[in-house]
């Protein structure tokens, strides 16, 4: 098939590899330019200079104007393959090729539609993440299934071990997607409404610890923003620090969220929890930190003496 390809960073270059070396006719590809974007800048491989590498015709765009569908139509399409675009395409665009344009989406949709769906799905403790290959509809990431794959969340595993599992599953989904639309053999599922959720694109914000969250949510959070993410973070005497491994205290503490109590094995307990005060409540084990300058210490060489509270703020 005469396939175009719109997608952007490691996720798109990886759809583009796949379709590269495959027997499809890459015809065209779409990218995004560069973007100075913290989360945008990891995983960055360039899906412009592999085209360009193979001699494939590029055109970047931040969203799709009116000369895009023109340029689709001189190429003549069987399929639009898509990974990782960043902004919404319309109608004119998806449904132009004869098969329409199959999505390729790192959730187990219909859950985690929108962005950064392996961090949020780490933080709300999922026990399964994946990859689904869908057809594109008015919806954002709504469309018909047409071949989903999971891989299991362990209890140790960070965003970055999560991003190295579902992004091998994206060469394989792609080839055999496309091997069931050529054949006429796709069985689509649609998509459960009633289960679906959206979430939105990760900012450095989104990053602050809340004290007064549990402490197996917050050493979720640490794990979820495992490097090459922007760390977890908190204040320490008005400056900030960035939490890099952490752990569930073996016993429960009671007292004030945020409170720096006592050492617990390797590690620093932080008092974490809306009803901490109770006594009832697991804290954080704090293990390593970073600070501003980049340096990494171990919190037990760091909180040199207990007492004092870690802040959201400064």
């Amino acid at each position: 098939m005469r396939v175009v390809m719109f997608g952007y960073q490691t996720w798109g270059h990886r759809t583009l590899q796949a379709l590269l070396d495959s027997e499809h006719e890459v015809v065209l590809v779409v990218t995004h330019p560069k973007s100075d974007h913290v989360y945008e800048k990891i995983w960055d491989d360039s899906v412009a200079d592999l085209a360009e590498k193979h001699g494939v015709p590029v055109l970047l765009r931040n969203r799709p104007d009116d000369e895009l569908p023109d340029a689709l139509r001189e190429v003549r399409p069987d399929i639009i393959v898509a990974n990782n675009w960043r902004t919404w395409l319309p109608p004119e665009i998806f449904d132009l090729p004869t098969h329409g344009t199959l999505n390729v989406h790192d959730s187990l949709l219909p859950s985690y539609a929108g962005f950064s769906p392996l961090i949020w799905a780490l933080i709300n403790g999922e026990p399964e993440v994946g990859v689904t290959a869908h057809r594109m509809d008015a919806e954002l990431d709504m469309g018909d299934i047409v071949l989903q794959r999971a891989v299991t969340v362990g209890p140790a595993d960070t965003a970055t071990d999560l991003f190295h599992r579902t992004v091998d599953l994206i060469g394989p989904i792609v080839r055999d997607a496309l091997a069931l639309i050529e054949s006429g053999t796709v069985v689509p599922v649609v998509q459960d409404r009633s289960r679906a959720s959206f979430f939105h694109k990760r900012a450095v914000e989104d990053s602050r610890i809340d004290w007064n969250r549990p402490a197996a949510e917050l050493e979720r959070l640490v794990r979820a923003q495992s490097d090459p993410y922007p760390n977890a973070f908190t204040h320490h005497r008005g400056q900030r620090i960035r939490i890099v491994s952490a752990a569930v205290s073996e016993k429960p503490y009671g007292g004030t969220p945020g409170r720096i109590f006592i050492r617990e094995g390797d590690g620093i307990v932080i008092v974490a929890g809306a009803d901490a005060r109770s006594g009832r409540c697991p804290g954080l084990v704090v293990k390593r930190v970073r600070t501003e300058d980049g340096a990494e210490h171990a919190a037990t060489d760091y909180f040199r003496t207990m007492g004092g509270y870690l802040t959201a703020r400064p």
